[in-house]
């Protein structure tokens, strides 16, 4: 009986790998269904591998499919010389009316370099790092210097996920380009000893027919970052995140001291909600807003981008009856800050009122992860008593509360004078107006027990 079961099993495993239909790109003789792009590296066949050559005073330069493919598995080897950088693009496009051509899509990253980001994925000449390996630091032992490695992409719909040698590298969910071609990336180069540097792919081989049914499978994969604004991934949804809001209207927020959302102040602009500048007050314009409904344990996170010189924050355990007088609304904050220019951040006790602090209680390390130019990520985790605050992927404040040292944390601090602060159960969640333009999106939520 084992016996018949087993062999059901292999006749089944070797079907399945039969079904499979696989294409190869590249002929091994020549470049039929392929053309170059944008630059003038060189490109040629030794047996049966595509190397290409680093040349000075050109751009990048790609070797690029004449067909476009949608949903696909794509399997390659790759080797590289140190020194240079490298990539392939997928669902990429050189479009006349786009930089007179210029390639741009999404890249599986090829990056012998000591940050190791190979299997990443990067948006050519349009949004840049969409999956650096900050989001999968155990991916960064995947690559192998001075050797040939494997490489896999599965493209399907919104989803894109990556390996290196069998070791998950990237998930990512984004719907910017479903269709395009594939193209093999030699790499500008700036100094003289770069030149003559080669890189490699062989054994270049395509999926696209039902290449669903033949994705990885797999329970310990690379953490999904979904970059759609304001939206909700498949994984995220059976996961059990909610969206707290919505990316086109005030549903789910109110005023801290409305009944209804603030009629100034904040403005929805392009799926971004904005406080808008009014003189750096606190709570003077449309004043801050809180979420409907309360929140107990939850991870909360949020996408913020400051302007130059601004402050605000995301408080959380917030009770918006505390305070019906003037300034904002009790509660405890992740501050946002911008720590050169406001003079905010020279006050309070060891830089505790500096950018992801717990505001005038627990200062954020000076060296956080911070992009002031772009969107950053806050995160909030409360499990019961324990709290975190994450920026960017890196964890830079945690606490426990309804204790005897939280209590003389609070009573040292601007907040001693409010009963029992920071250890309500519950609390609304709080974006605030402090005077100055701040921009948030992708502001989602996820309940625990």
């Amino acid at each position: 009986m084992k016996r018949n079961v087993l062999l059901s099993l292999l006749c089944l495993f070797a079907l399945t790998a039969v079904a499979q239909k696989w294409e190869p790109l590249f002929n091994g003789k020549n470049f039929n269904g392929w053309k170059k792009l944008n630059g003038t590296a060189e490109y040629k066949i030794v047996g049966n591998t595509i190397v290409g050559i680093s040349r000075l005073k050109t751009p990048n330069t790609f070797l690029a499919t004449e067909k476009e493919y949608g949903d696909f598995i794509l399997e390659f080897e790759f080797k590289i010389d140190n020194g240079l950088n490298s990539g392939v693009q997928f669902r990429s496009l050189s479009e006349k009316d786009y930089n007179n051509g210029r390639v741009h899509g999404y890249q599986f990253e090829i990056d012998p370099a000591p940050r190791a980001w190979s299997g990443g994925i990067y948006d050519e000449a349009r949004r840049g790092w969409l999956y650096p390996l900050t989001e999968n630091p155990k991916a960064r032992t995947a690559f192998k210097s001075n050797a040939w490695n494997t490489a896999r992409i599965e493209a399907i719909g919104k989803s894109i996920r990556t390996w290196v040698n069998g070791i998950p590298c990237a998930n990512l969910w984004d719907d910017k380009t479903l269709k395009g071609f594939i193209a093999l990336q030699v790499h500008s180069i700036g100094k003289t000893e770069e030149e003559g540097k080669t890189v490699s792919w062989r054994s270049i081989r395509i999926c696209t027919t039902d290449p669903a049914k033949y994705i990885k499978r797999e329970k310990n994969g690379a953490p999904e970052v979904n970059v759609i604004p304001n939206s909700l991934s498949d994984r995220e949804v059976k996961d059990g995140w909610k969206l707290l809001w919505d990316g086109t209207t005030t549903e789910g927020w109110r005023g801290a001291k409305l009944n209804s959302f603030p009629e100034k102040g904040w403005v929805i602009d392009g799926g971004i909600l904005k406080v808008l500048k009014s003189g750096g007050g606190e709570s003077t314009n449309g004043g801050d807003i809180v979420t409907t409904k309360k929140y107990k344990n939850f991870i909360l996170k949020a996408d913020f981008k400051i302007t130059e010189g601004a402050n605000s924050g995301i408080k959380y355990f917030v009770n918006p009856d505390m305070n019906k007088g003037e300034g904002s609304a009790i509660g405890c904050e992740f501050q946002i800050l911008d720590d050169e220019k406001h003079p905010d951040a020279k006050l309070g006790v060891k830089g505790n009122r500096t950018l992801g602090s717990l505001y005038d209680l627990i200062a954020a390390p000076s060296d956080k992860p911070f992009r002031k130019n772009d969107f950053n990520t806050a995160m909030v985790i409360v499990r019961g008593n324990d709290v975190e605050h994450w920026l960017n992927n890196t964890k830079i404040v945690t606490y426990s509360r309804n204790n005897q040292m939280w209590n003389a944390l609070v009573a040292y601090s601007k907040y001693k004078s409010w009963p029992d602060f920071g250890n309500a159960a519950s609390g609304n969640i709080l974006l605030q107006d402090h005077g100055d333009e701040v921009w948030f999106k992708n502001i989602k939520i996820k309940e625990l027990e």
